[in-house]
């Protein structure tokens, strides 16, 4: 019986290779130590003294020293500085938008990479759970009293964020049937006014597709286009559907036809989507028009950097819900129905909060309602539809990439 062919060369490849010499062995020393002349070392660099010595166990305190009290403030601690980043990221994305230099298209990439940066933080915060998870309810129960009243919902920087990604004021769950900002006062509660008074990340995201290139109704005029291809679509398959003979498959497909025709009437009706936004939609009517047109031309090289950042912004979305929801298991699991520690309802209230009153971009995730077969999507012609840039279209804005951050 033959062996393995490869073993039986006894790896000529390696074989062959010439024996190391003394310098060879050597070349891993070849640099030079730097830190010795002095200088600015890593740990002074990144405040190693300040970080390391910041936990505090309460319970050591109190002459109690509980082992697992000192993981918990450390992975409060860890995304505490995650949500510091995430905002840190945010602000450079605002101020873009803000000063008008996304409209240098070129500025697009530097928003993607940001957002899509602030995704995967989230991500990580999303799978920080099951380290703090490798602690039982018992293990928390020991050091729990000693936290009182500190309290989850008393982190201003999230509370923060939510204010910049664009959270509702008025779709925000009640605190002990109190105004969230009621648990926060001085300065503090000054920031988060301001951060309310200040433009979200929703509201100048809408403002960018309100400007999407192809609605103008005295250019390719997106909308009307499609409104009549849909409603001439809808037309064609009511008259397939009538020639069909009688049965419960055509009373069906008949039903659906008309709940399609009722959802269409209903996305081109202008007066209801602004009294829907009164109740709580959050996009414009324009800036749906924009945000749809990018979905059904995403494939198109003008609107695949777009398109990309409506998916991140989507994600951002799902990612806060997944740690919400985290968050709300852990602490069914570690407290079961008690109170929270700063007198919340617990796990009660946390769970009201898992819900699209806090999805930022709902809106988004709503348009796949509105998706239509491919052939009833107006037609593109390269040559005569261009679309131009945004940095085109508003010459006198126009920015270039090294104008910011």
């Amino acid at each position: 019986m033959s062996g393995c062919p490869f073993f039986e060369k006894k790896h000529l490849l390696f074989k062959n290779k010439p024996p190391k010499t003394e310098d060879d062995e050597d070349s891993s020393q070849a640099g030079v130590n730097k830190a010795s002349k002095g200088g600015l070392l890593y740990g002074d660099y990144l405040q190693l003294s300040k970080i390391l010595s910041a936990q505090v166990l309460q319970s050591e305190l109190k002459s109690n020293k509980i082992h697992d009290e000192h993981l918990f403030i450390v992975t409060h601690q860890a995304y505490e500085l995650w949500f510091k980043q995430i905002m840190f990221e945010l602000d450079s994305v605002r101020e873009i938008f803000i000063s008008r230099h996304v409209r240098d298209e070129r500025n697009m990439l530097k928003v993607n990479n940001r957002i899509h940066r602030i995704v995967m933080i989230f991500r990580l915060l999303v799978d920080q759970f099951a380290v703090l998870e490798t602690m039982t309810a018992l293990d928390f129960f020991d050091f729990r009293e000693y936290l009182s009243p500190a309290s989850g919902f008393q982190s201003l920087q999230f509370r923060i964020l939510e204010n910049k990604i664009g959270v509702p004021d008025h779709l925000r769950v009640p605190y002990n049937r109190h105004h969230y900002k009621d648990n926060f006062q001085g300065h503090d509660s000054e920031l988060l006014l301001a951060t309310e008074q200040e433009p979200s990340l929703l509201k100048l995201v809408e403002e960018w597709l309100e400007r999407t290139p192809g609605l103008e109704v005295d250019g390719f005029n997106f909308w009307q286009r499609l409104e009549i291809n849909i409603f001439d679509g809808l037309n064609q398959e009511k008259e397939k559907i009538e020639k069909m003979p009688d049965s419960e498959e055509k009373e069906e497909l008949m039903a659906e036809l008309v709940k399609q025709r009722e959802l269409f009437t209903s996305l081109f009706d202008e007066k209801r989507h602004d009294h829907l936004v009164s109740k709580g939609k959050r996009l414009s009517y324009k800036a749906l028009q924009g945000a749809l047109m990018i979905y059904f031309y995403r494939e198109e090289p003008r609107f695949q950097v777009p398109f990309q950042l409506l998916t991140s912004l989507m994600e951002i979305d799902t990612m806060m819900t997944k740690w919400r929801y985290n968050h709300v298991c852990m602490v069914h699991r570690m407290i079961g129905s008690k109170a929270g520690t700063g007198g919340s309802s617990g796990y009660y209230y946390l769970r009201s909060t898992v819900s699209d009153r806090y999805k930022v971009f709902v809106d988004l995730f709503n348009l796949a309602t509105f998706l239509v077969p491919r052939h009833w999507v107006p037609k593109l012609n390269p040559n005569v539809h261009t679309f131009p840039y945004m940095a085109e279209c508003y010459d006198s804005s126009y920015c270039s990439s090294e104008d910011s951050d």
